[in-house]
């Protein structure tokens, strides 16, 4: 008996049960079913009618002989054959299926209509097909995958990322598109970076790593998506580097970045929907926006799986971090091209900016790396077999950096061993070609410490001590401001201090933010 029938069952039970429980006597039993019979009740499918007297006396005579489970509705004799169409057709049916388990059921149709005259619907074509085992699936010919939940037991654990296109923002009197980039955690489904940008390529994704490894640490697998642009040699040498394991999803199988498409689904809902209800925004607006809503919203509200908030879980599930030196990260990311030495002012051009090189090198292809997510003031340069050669710093052509070349002073009669010095050059090339490349020298150092840094803002803020003065959150904004923006000083800080108001840390990093890049301009 299943569901539905003991509800019926229990239903004529109550009605009978005077009777069934011997509270009437044998001769007022057709009175009490007489009077039933004249009375309106709610029945199990929810009509308001009265049962017929035959109906209550089949009723009794069914639980008399059987009992309560008698009282189940009996199935039909024919249930499950079809009564529209002759058991020929089906069969023929079945047959032309089980011989090309790839036909559809138009085809299948096709051919019944030739023999039969007529043709099967398709909902009960698959139905009799499935009963006979002749559908894709229980022939054995389906691709369809048999997938697992991705889950991991603890923060960090895993890593998923993509881009989504995102609303129009203003630029230069404009309104251009934008692109989300997403970082969200497997375990807490806390995201660990969202950032509009206006192009989504190489650069954007390894902003949005390194911003997430400064505040969160590495994680020890990374799921992205199988376009070429995360397949980039740096990402994959950057991964093995930080001990990341990369995983890529296959290609034409999109059911796996399911968890990190129904964030860009929540952010559209209920994010972006109102962005794009009122005024056009500048990104940077927008981004400080979409902080404000991950923060004070998505982080703190219940996720219908998890039961918990983003943010407590990621708290709870957070057993160790895996702190990256993001310097020494962002070396696998610097951008390389290849560029030849102007023959007659010795430089080399990158973004419209100039770069003096030395002057030797003139006429020669070199190839020059360069971090494209902090000011350009310097660039490194190799030769083309990967010969570190040295560092250009920007300069203006027009005024000119290059001293003037000597005249060579009169020679006489040579006083050394010509040979002797040919042979003592090649051994200091040698040593220097193996001496290697210095890249902790090459990359740029700050003058400005960051235990200073943090003591001068404390002293602004009138709170007391360095670096004890602020909280762990506190210290994680502004490593990454001060990380990011080489410019920092005394006098931006004082600035971006008097302008904050009120005086809170995000306050102060997003004017120092602005401030540098006023310092640039």
């Amino acid at each position: 008996m299943n569901a539905h029938d003991e509800t019926w069952a229990v239903f004529w039970c109550s009605l009978l049960a005077p009777v069934l429980f011997g509270e009437v006597s044998p001769r007022e039993t057709g009175r009490l079913l007489r009077s039933l019979a004249e009375k309106d009740c709610t029945f199990p499918d929810g009509q308001r009618k009265r049962p017929s007297l035959s109906t209550l006396r089949r009723k009794l005579r069914l639980y008399r002989q059987g009992g309560f489970e008698a009282l189940a509705r009996r199935p039909r004799g024919d249930r499950g054959k079809s009564r529209k169409h002759s058991p020929a057709m089906l069969q023929r049916a079945v047959e032309l299926k089980q011989e090309q388990p790839l036909r559809s059921e138009e085809t299948i149709n096709q051919f019944l209509r030739q023999e039969f005259g007529r043709t099967i619907p398709p909902s009960t074509l698959y139905r009799h097909l499935k009963a006979a085992g002749a559908t894709r699936l229980k022939l054995g010919v389906t691709q369809t995958k048999v997938r697992c939940r991705w889950t991991r037991d603890q923060t960090h654990a895993l890593w998923l990322g993509d881009f989504e296109e995102g609303p129009y923002v203003l630029h230069e009197g404009q309104g251009v598109p934008t692109h989300l980039s997403a970082f969200i955690d497997c375990h807490s489904r806390y995201v660990v970076e969202a950032r509009y940008y206006y192009r989504q390529n190489l650069d954007i994704l390894i902003d949005s790593l390194l911003r997430a490894w400064a505040v969160h640490g590495a994680s020890r697998e990374l799921y992205l998506d199988n376009a070429k642009v995360y397949h980039a040699h740096a990402l994959q040498a950057a991964c093995y580097a930080l001990n990341i394991r990369l995983i890529h999803r296959t290609a034409g199988d999109p059911p796996p970045g399911g968890l990190i498409e129904r964030f860009f689904q929540t952010a559209q809902s209920q994010f972006e929907a109102e962005v794009r209800a009122g005024e056009i925004l500048t990104l940077q607006r927008l981004n400080r926006a979409l902080s404000a809503w991950l923060e004070e919203s998505y982080h703190r509200h219940v996720h219908a799986e998890t039961g918990q908030t983003p943010e407590e879980r990621y708290r709870l599930g957070l057993t160790v971090i895996r702190h990256v030196d993001t310097q020494k990260a962002a070396a696998f990311f610097l951008r390389k091209v290849l560029r030849t030495v102007h023959r007659q002012f010795a430089d080399v051009q990158i973004d419209g900016l100039f770069f003096r090189v030395d002057s030797r090198l003139r006429g020669d292809k070199i190839e020059v790396r360069y971090d494209p997510f902090t000011p350009l003031e310097q660039v490194l340069l190799y030769s083309r077999d990967g010969q570190y050669l040295g560092v250009g710093l920007r300069y203006d052509r027009q005024q000119g950096a290059h001293a003037p070349t000597p005249a060579p002073p009169p020679r006489g009669k040579p006083k050394h061993n010509y040979l002797q010095l040919l042979i003592d050059q090649h051994e200091q090339h040698l040593d220097a070609a193996a001496a290697g490349i210095d890249y902790r020298a090459a990359m740029a150092r700050r003058a400005w410490p960051f235990a200073d840094f943090v003591k001068t803002l404390a002293g602004e803020l009138g709170r007391p001590g360095g670096l004890t003065a602020f909280s762990s959150e506190e210290l994680q904004a502004l490593q990454q401001v001060y990380s990011r923006q080489s410019e920092l000083d005394g006098p931006l800080l004082r600035e971006a201090v008097r302008r904050a108001e009120p005086k809170t840390i995000p306050l102060i990093v997003f004017h120092l933010q602005q401030l540098a890049q006023q310092r640039r301009r």
